[in-house]
Order: structure tokens, then C-alpha cells, then sequence
């Protein structure tokens, strides 16, 4: 392998991965359709990690004037000479990012949105030779730099003097722009922030003689907020929209390829199953992040179980708020939605952060726009099939709801610990019931028994590690095998054994629970114990069917 470029997780620098040798799958067609398509302020809304910002850093180095244009020697954008004569390296660009503004107070975050403006100024040093800027544009530039000025007009100001200078209007390029809006919802200055921003733009992309085009990224369309009231119907790239909808996030033609470029197509159709599943306009998507990730995995280790990459980037106490509001329909809808179906929903693309918890139909919006969801058509009446996209965004929901769960029902689960104590399988077996009816049916979730028989067992680990005192250990190695799920109660220097099996027949439940136990002791996972001291084992054959249980003690 080494021969192979290197796999460019983290880098969204387009110059980093061109002179740096990481693997680039070509998103350079993107330059073409996008001046084809050509509006004066373009916003493109994906779920985080679809590769927004190194689409941005690939546009300011196409357009900027002073770039080397070797990065894009071999790329698809370098078969239109025409284009690249006109077009590259003839602008000068304004590149910020709106990410890292995540004040706790409105101070906080207003004084982040001036490191911004400032690193900006400062990167425009080199003006205080120009020869066609007077003192007092230089002064202004130089302010900027310091942190000093109008923050409103920061940027109209910074593109003015480009403009100026060069004689050639400007492109600004703005990334997670709904960034701060977000942060001040959930800190509580919201008003103040949209009030900031729609200034900023206001200046910059509406009233400014000095604009050649503007592009913005985004998760959200938030026209509702009047952010872009100011501006003349900019061009709106979301989701649903065909045009430009493969430039961000992999193909499945591009996966296949990556793959084979490393010697690793036997795994296509898992990585299939696990990444691939977005829709965006009519064309089937990739998590690019995750295809990275995993790639980088099967190069790198011996491990080749698919990881959850996408969740731990994303919020997730938005699941939590949606199964709270819901109630039982909600439920349902999920239930439905993790055996692989779709459920039919209206979606609405304007929303405001403060309008998210208003309505249930708000938060399937938001769990559409964010990534969680994806659509699969649109009905006659206006709503859209909605679908869970691949099997690591359904352990996500699976996982979180869990949790939410376990929250749930976290008295219950005293009786249960309760019963374990007193070893009475039956008063286990009532409390496991009777938790398991205030489920979601995540827990029956998979295609395989292997898969469902691993839901019931990480539920019954996530109800067993809430207990304190209590050790608990899973699949280890015990005897002549691997056992479910061994707990030591330290406090009482007992152990307890319990091997989980499922079953989609009711009628089995007393048989797999049988077998359960004969595999406990057919395998002699109580040897496990010989290293402790322990006074007291007890082994547990517990088998699932839906929302029921059968617990039998050995």
C-alpha cells in the first residue's frame, strides 16, 4: 500500500489534499454547473460532514487571483479551457467560516464573529502597498485586522477595497453560515444573533456595487428568519433540488472506484448497506465522511466491523425531543421507519431554529435537513416518503432511543434490580415486560436473528450498567465460549450469568429461553467466576419475541 495516497480525514483544505497526496475523489464539475446555473447569492444546504467546506476551499482556489493553477491539473474543470481562461485565477475571494461561532452569551459569539472579520482583514495585508487605496482605506483595512469598526459592514467594506484595488469585483464565500444561529437558539440570544447576521449580509451580498457572486453553505434554509429579506431571491440549493445535487457527498459510481483504487471492492456491498442511502435531487448519495473513515479502518487495522463515524459528529438530543412530543404516533412512525419502510410526511424548507419544537412536522423536517432521514419520493399530495438511510443512521436512532428509554422507565427498573437480588426469574420477567411495553420496537430491529438477538442484548446491558455496584461485562470469554452478558455485584459479591435469544414466534418463547440455559451450562460460562470471589452465581436464559420475555433461571 505504499504506493497509495493517503486517506484525508480531517483536511478540508483543497490545496492540502492536491499538494499533499490524499486521495481526491474530483468534485471539480460542481465549478461549471454553479456558473452555469449562475445567481448572485447561492446557498447550498447538507447534512454536516458532506464535504461543504472543502467544496468552498476547492472554489476559492479555482477563482482566486494569484492561485496555482496545477492544483487542478487532471481534474474534470481542466477539460473546459474556455471556462478555466475566463474564470480561474481572475477574482479576488473572501473565504470565511461561520463554524466555530458558538458563543455561550451573545458577547461571546459577537466577539468570534470579529476574530473572523479580523483573520479575513489580516489576510489582506499585502493592500497596505496598493498604490490605489488612500490612507484612510488602508486605516480602515488595518481596524478591521484589530478587531475595530462596524462589524455590519465588515465584509462590504473588506470586498470594496478588493474591488478598488484590483478593478475586479469579488466573491465571497460564506461556510455554515446558520452556524451561530443555532448555538444562540440554544444559548438563549437568538434574536440578537439573526438580528447580526441579517446585517452582515444585508451589507455584504445585498447593497454591495463590489459583489461579482456569493456562495453560502448551510444544514438549514432559514428564509423565514428574514436573514436574506434583504436580498434578491437567492438561489436556493437544498436537498430536493437536481441541480448540483451529486457535488456533495460520494456517488455510488465514486465509492466503487475508491474501493477498487485500494484494493478493497469485496467490500462494497457492506459499505453499501452501512454509508450509501441519501438522496439528494434524484441522485443516490454516500456519507463521505463515513467512507473515508471506514476505508481508512480496513487499511489501516484488522478490524472490519463497520463504525458509527456520522453520529458522533451530530447532535442527537434532537431524537429525544421528537419521541417526547410525539407520543404513540411518533412511536409508531418509528417503528415503522426501522423495519426499512417510509412514512409519509409533509416537509417544510423555511424554518426558523425557534420554530423547530412548535410542531411535530417541524422536527421531521429537521430530522430530514440534518441528515437522519431521506426521501424517497414525493406524493401526489405534497408529502415525501421518508426512509432511515442506511444501517448506521438506524443504529443511531436505535442507540438514542434506547437511551431515552432507559430514561424513561428508570423506576421500573429499581423493581428490576429488585428481583435480580431476590432471584426470582418470574418478577424479572414482570418487570421486563413491562418496561419493554413503553418500548419502540428499535429493539426487535435488524434483518438478521444475529441482529435482532443483539438488540435485545445491548438493551438489557444499557438497563444493567444503570445500577451502581454493579460490574458489568459483555460477549466475553467465559468457559468454552463467549457469554451474552455477565454481571458481578460488588457490593454483595455475587455474579449472574444471562444468555439472551430471540425469537419472531411467540409460541418459541419457552423453548429459546430453554436453550438459553443448556447453553450457559453446556459451555461452562460460570468458570468465568473462578478469579473472583464470589458467594453467589445464578444464570439466567432470557429469550424476546416483539415486546415480551420469557426468563428462566437455571
Amino acid at each position: 500500500m505504499a504506493n497509495k495516497k493517503r486517506m484525508p480525514i480531517g483536511i478540508d483544505d483543497f490545496a492540502t489534499i492536491r499538494l499533499s497526496n490524499f486521495y481526491y475523489i474530483d468534485k471539480t464539475g460542481m465549478i461549471k454547473e454553479l456558473l452555469n446555473n449562475w445567481g448572485l447569492v447561492n446557498l447550498f444546504t447538507r447534512p454536516r460532514r458532506f464535504g461543504k467546506t472543502l467544496n468552498m476551499s476547492m472554489l476559492q482556489r479555482f477563482f482566486e487571483i494569484g492561485t496555482d493553477k496545477s492544483l487542478f491539473d487532471g481534474l474534470e474543470i481542466s477539460k473546459e479551457t474556455e471556462l478555466c481562461e475566463e474564470y480561474m485565477g481572475q477574482f479576488p475571494v473572501i473565504f470565511i467560516s461561520l463554524k466555530q461561532v458558538n458563543g455561550a452569551s451573545f458577547e461571546e459569539a459577537q466577539q468570534q464573529l470579529w476574530d473572523v472579520i479580523a483573520q479575513a482583514a489580516e489576510q489582506l495585508d499585502y493592500l497596505q502597498e496598493s498604490t490605489t487605496l488612500n490612507a484612510r482605506d488602508k486605516r480602515k483595512i488595518f481596524e478591521l485586522s484589530e478587531g475595530k469598526g462596524n462589524l455590519h459592514s465588515a465584509l462590504q467594506l473588506l470586498s470594496r477595497m478588493l474591488y478598488k484595488h484590483y478593478g475586479k469585483k469579488v466573491i465571497i464565500l460564506i461556510d455554515e453560515y446558520d452556524a451561530p444561529l443555532q448555538k444562540a437558539f440554544e444559548n438563549d440570544y437568538y434574536s440578537k444573533m439573526v438580528l447580526l447576521i441579517r446585517q452582515i449580509f444585508g451589507y455584504a451580498l445585498k447593497s454591495n456595487e463590489a459583489l461579482h457572486f456569493g456562495v453560502l453553505t448551510g444544514c438549514m434554509r432559514v428564509s423565514r428568519e428574514s436573514l436574506f429579506s434583504d436580498l434578491n431571491n437567492p438561489t436556493m440549493y437544498t436537498l430536493l433540488d437536481e441541480v448540483c445535487d451529486e457535488w456533495f457527498g460520494f456517488t455510488n459510481q465514486e465509492v466503487q472506484k475508491l474501493l477498487k483504487d485500494y484494493d478493497l471492492s469485496q467490500y462494497y456491498e457492506i459499505t453499501k448497506d452501512w454509508y450509501d442511502g441519501y438522496r439528494i435531487g434524484i441522485t443516490d448519495i454516500y456519507c463521505p465522511w463515513d467512507v473515508i473513515n471506514w476505508c481508512r479502518q480496513l487499511l489501516a487495522t484488522s478490524d472490519r466491523e463497520p463504525k458509527n463515524y456520522w453520529a458522533n459528529m451530530s447532535e442527537n438530543e434532537t431524537i429525544y425531543r421528537f419521541i417526547d412530543m410525539g407520543g404513540d404516533n411518533v412511536r409508531y412512525d418509528l417503528e415503522v421507519l426501522s423495519e426499512g419502510k417510509t412514512v409519509d410526511k409533509p416537509l417544510s424548507f423555511e424554518l426558523t431554529y425557534k420554530d423547530i419544537y412548535n410542531g411535530i412536522d417541524n422536527l421531521w423536517s429537521v430530522l430530514f435537513t440534518t441528515g437522519y432521514l431521506t426521501q424517497r419520493g414525493r406524493n401526489m399530495d405534497e408529502t415525501y416518503r421518508l426512509a432511515i438511510p442506511n444501517r448506521e443512521i438506524r443504529r443511531v436512532f436505535r442507540e438514542q432511543v434506547q437511551k431515552w428509554f432507559l430514561r424513561e422507565v428508570e423506576g421500573g427498573l429499581q423493581e428490576l434490580y429488585k428481583a435480580f437480588d431476590d432471584g426470582k426469574a418470574e418478577e424479572i420477567e414482570s418487570c421486563i415486560n413491562s418496561c419493554l411495553k413503553e418500548s419502540i420496537s428499535f429493539m426487535d430491529g435488524g434483518n438478521t436473528e444475529e441482529q435482532k438477538e443483539s438488540s435485545y442484548h445491548m438493551l438489557l446491558i444499557g438497563m444493567a450498567q444503570g445500577r451502581p455496584g454493579w460490574l458489568v461485562k459483555s460477549n466475553r470469554e467465559a468457559g468454552k465460549g463467549r457469554a451474552d452478558i455477565i454481571i458481578i455485584n460488588r457490593l454483595k459479591n455475587s455474579g449472574i450469568i444471562i444468555e439472551v435469544k430471540h425469537t419472531d414466534d411467540v409460541s418459541k418463547l419457552q423453548v429459546k429461553a430453554e436453550e438459553a440455559c443448556r447453553q450457559i451450562e453446556d459451555m461452562n460460562y460460570n468458570e468465568y467466576f473462578l478469579g473472583f470471589q464470589i458467594n453467589k452465581k445464578e444464570e439466567y436464559g432470557i429469550a424476546f419475541c416483539g415486546k415480551m420475555c420469557k426468563v428462566l433461571k437455571k
